[in-house]
C-alpha cells in the first residue's frame, strides 16, 4: 500500500512539474509574440544653435543645426543625419524641389536627400560654363560660399552663376548672405557689399554707391533680406540696422524708430538692449507683421505702427534667434542659438522642442 501511495505521489509531482513548465513556456512564447515596445521620443537632442527650419510637402519638419547636422521630425519621432550619412554638420538652409528631393546648403557646399541617400551636388555640376542668368518657377537658389556669385538649381541641374558686377573695392565682397524671392519673378541676393536683384531680364543694385542711402562708404554689411507681401524690400545690416527700400527710395528704418544707440560705432560691436543694429533675420507672418532678429538684442515685431521687442524677459531662453520659418499655416517658428525651438501663437512664444 505504501508503495502504491508513493507511486501516486511521484506521478502527481511529475504532472505538476509538467504543468508549470508548460505555463512558463506559454508565458515565454507570449512575450516573444508581443515584443517590448520602445517608446518613441519627441525631444530634439540638438544642443547647438538651430540655423534653419523647413516644412516639406509631407508636413515633416527639418531642423538644421550649427554643429550636429539635421533632424527630421515626422510628428512622432526624430531621425538624424550628420557626417556619418555624408552630410556636413552645419546646415545653412533647407529647401525642397518639385520632385520632393530635399536640398541642404551647408558650410561645405550643397547636398540633396532623395529619401535613401545623401548626395554631394557640387561634384555633379555640369562642365558647362556658358549657362546664362535666367529665372523659372522651379528654381532653387543657394549661396556660393567664398565666390561672388550664386548657385541655381533649375529643376534638372545645378549651375554656378557669377554676379555681373565689377568689384574694384578690396573692402567689398559680393558673397551671398541671404536670398529672398519677390514679386514678378524677382530674386534678391543680399551680400556683404550690397543687394542685387534679378527678374530674368535685368539687375537692380543697391550698394554704397547708391545716391539716396546717405551712409558712409563701405558701411554696408548685409546679413538678411526680405521682399514682403506689399513689395517693400527690407535689408538687415550688421551694424547700421534695417534699411527699407520702397518706391525707389531707401531709408534707415532703425534710425527712424531710434533703435540705434547714440554711442553706437555702427559696426560689428555688440548691440545694446532695446536696439536693432545687427539684423541677421527678417521674416513676415500671415498677418503681414514684419519680424527681425537682432544678433544680441532679441526678436522684434513691426505691426505697421509700432515696434515690439521680445527677449528672455518674455519667456525665451536665449536672445539670439538663428532662424525664422513660416509654416503652411502661416505660423512662425524660431530656432535659437541654444538649440531651443519656439512657435509664436499670436501672443506669446511657446516652446516646441
Amino acid at each position: 500500500m505504501d508503495k502504491q501511495l508513493k507511486m501516486i505521489y511521484l506521478l502527481m509531482i511529475l504532472i505538476l512539474n509538467v504543468s508549470c513548465a508548460e505555463k512558463r513556456l506559454a508565458a515565454k512564447e507570449t512575450d516573444l509574440s508581443e515584443p517590448q515596445k520602445i517608446p518613441k521620443t519627441n525631444t530634439l537632442k540638438f544642443t547647438s544653435g538651430i540655423l534653419s527650419i523647413f516644412q516639406d510637402s509631407n508636413a515633416n519638419y527639418w531642423f538644421g543645426s550649427t554643429q550636429e547636422g539635421v533632424a527630421l521630425y515626422n510628428g512622432d519621432s526624430f531621425t538624424y543625419f550628420s557626417t556619418n550619412e555624408g552630410l556636413s554638420n552645419q546646415i545653412l538652409s533647407i529647401q525642397e524641389d518639385k520632385n520632393g528631393i530635399i536640398w541642404f546648403e551647408t558650410q561645405n557646399g550643397i547636398s540633396s536627400y532623395d529619401g535613401i541617400a545623401i548626395t554631394d551636388e557640387i561634384g555633379r555640376i555640369p562642365n558647362n560654363f556658358n549657362v546664362g542668368w535666367m529665372v523659372s518657377d522651379d528654381d532653387l537658389w543657394f549661396s556660393a560660399g567664398s565666390k561672388e556669385g550664386v548657385y541655381r538649381y533649375d529643376g534638372s541641374a545645378l549651375h554656378y552663376l557669377a554676379f555681373p558686377i565689377s568689384n574694384d573695392n578690396p573692402n567689398n565682397f559680393y558673397g551671398v548672405t541671404s536670398i529672398s524671392k519677390g514679386k514678378n519673378k524677382m530674386v534678391w541676393f543680399g551680400t556683404y557689399a550690397g543687394v542685387l536683384g534679378y527678374n530674368g531680364k535685368e539687375f537692380k543694385i543697391i550698394n554704397d554707391k547708391t545716391p539716396d542711402l546717405n551712409i558712409e562708404v563701405g558701411s554696408l554689411h548685409i546679413r538678411s533680406i526680405l521682399e514682403d507681401s506689399k513689395g517693400r524690400l527690407w535689408i538687415g545690416n550688421n551694424g547700421i540696422g534695417v534699411l527699407l527700400n520702397e518706391r525707389n527710395s531707401t531709408i534707415n528704418f532703425s534710425d527712424k524708430y531710434k533703435l540705434i544707440h547714440p554711442t553706437s560705432e555702427r559696426n560689428g560691436d555688440k548691440s545694446r538692449p532695446g536696439t536693432l543694429e545687427h539684423v541677421f533675420l527678417i521674416a513676415e507672418d500671415a498677418q503681414s507683421n514684419i519680424w527681425f532678429a537682432d544678433r544680441d538684442a532679441g526678436i522684434w515685431r513691426y505691426d505697421g505702427v509700432k515696434m515690439t521687442n521680445y527677449t528672455q524677459n518674455d519667456g525665451l531662453t536665449n536672445d539670439n534667434a538663428l532662424s525664422i520659418f513660416k509654416d503652411d499655416k502661416g505660423e512662425l517658428w524660431f530656432g535659437m542659438e541654444d538649440g531651443k525651438v519656439y512657435k509664436f501663437n499670436g501672443k506669446t512664444f511657446e516652446r516646441q522642442f
